[in-house]
């Protein structure tokens, strides 16, 4: 879907610019001037980056334990 109209910017732009390590909705901005004109979009942007940032978080699931390394002899 169509986040930003003014620029054509998708939400799969989006959530690709996530994937990229955009850190936030400046980044965004620059990276594809995603609410640079009218700014209509800037809440949905931030919305769709916010949510594709937290999908790509490591869960405790993903998490490997390594074991404890004993130092004494």
């Amino acid at each position: 879907m169509y986040v930003c109209i003014c620029n054509g910017v998708t939400d799969s732009d989006i959530r690709q610019a996530a994937k990229a390590g955009c850190g936030g909705l400046a980044e965004l901005t620059m990276r594809t001037g995603c609410g640079a004109c009218c700014g209509s979009c800037v809440d949905t942007a931030a919305e769709v980056l916010e949510q594709a940032r937290a999908e790509l978080k490591p869960g405790r699931d993903n998490v490997v334990a390594f074991p404890r390394i004993s130092h004494a002899a």
